[in-house]
């Protein structure tokens, strides 16, 4: 068990080091993922998509956006409902849309952007650990907190010539943003089949950092909601549990036939 929660660290690690890369995800899943899922301790692919926006911004409106990353759910005691999920969300925009545009000290760009808008768009690594409790009809409550490290910050101006926001300019603002943010997290789900299966849900995300302010948009926060798939990765309880079973079959009638052949007569 203490082999298993190092290479879970081991990962977790890694997707922070790692530039955000969704084909890294999948080639790690593919090399441990049968090496992890045990009664205890389950892994897989956890995404979806996500709703966010700034709490506390002037107009701000939601940003639809895709998130991808690892879970990890570890048994916290046996014959008990209660987890920790934690894992590396190595995937996860957050910002938000419809925003009034603020001087860019270039005369021609503030005069094409005047009547246009900003759009937000910050991308995180984010690391939930939350603890879970699963009720007996496969339901699940959770709630902790999630701190996530700062790697892409753009405001995307755009505007409209011809056709729809076909003009734009992005800003980067990742200087001037913090590098971590940190919130809290709360969500409930539902696990299908029995072990291992498939896990559908929604949380809702509520950062504590304020962000960068401009034109006047007030003191901002992120906040978000993902709608969640969790997907296991390698053998599950169910083909563990055959197997080991079969083995223990195959083992009963090997002693079983050695027992025969002690008792024949000489």
């Amino acid at each position: 068990m203490k082999s298993k929660v190092l290479i879970s660290l081991l990962i977790i690690m890694t997707g922070i080091a790692l530039p955000v890369h969704t084909h890294s995800q999948v080639l790690i899943a593919l090399l441990f993922g049968d090496k992890l899922n045990t009664p205890s301790l389950k892994f897989g692919l956890d995404g979806g998509i996500n709703f966010s926006n700034v709490a506390g911004y002037k107009g701000s409106k939601l940003v639809n956006s895709f998130n991808l990353g690892l879970y990890f759910d570890i048994q916290l005691k046996k014959e008990t409902g209660w987890y920790i999920h934690t894992g590396v969300l190595l995937k996860s925009p957050m910002g938000g849309d419809n925003l009034a545009p603020y001087l860019l000290n270039d005369p021609e760009l503030d005069s094409a952007f005047t009547d246009g808008n900003v759009r937000r768009e910050l991308r995180y690594i984010n690391v939930p650990i939350l603890i879970r409790y699963k009720f007996k009809p496969k339901i699940f409550i959770e709630a902790g907190p999630m701190i996530g490290v700062l790697v892409k910050a753009t405001d995307v101006f755009y505007t409209t010539i011809n056709e729809d926001e076909d003009l734009s300019y992005k800003n980067n603002i990742y200087k001037k943003c913090s590098l971590f943010d940190a919130g809290v997290m709360a969500g409930i789900g539902y696990q299908f089949m029995k072990g291992t299966g498939i896990a559908l849900g929604a949380r809702y995300y509520r950062g504590f950092i304020s962000l960068p302010d401009a034109a006047s948009y007030g003191t901002g926060t992120n906040q978000s909601i993902y709608a969640f798939i969790s997907i296991p990765i390698g053998a599950g309880e169910k083909s563990k549990a055959k197997a080991e079973e079969k083995a223990e079959k195959k083992l009963e009638k090997q002693q079983q036939k050695e027992k025969q052949q002690q008792d024949k007569p000489q």
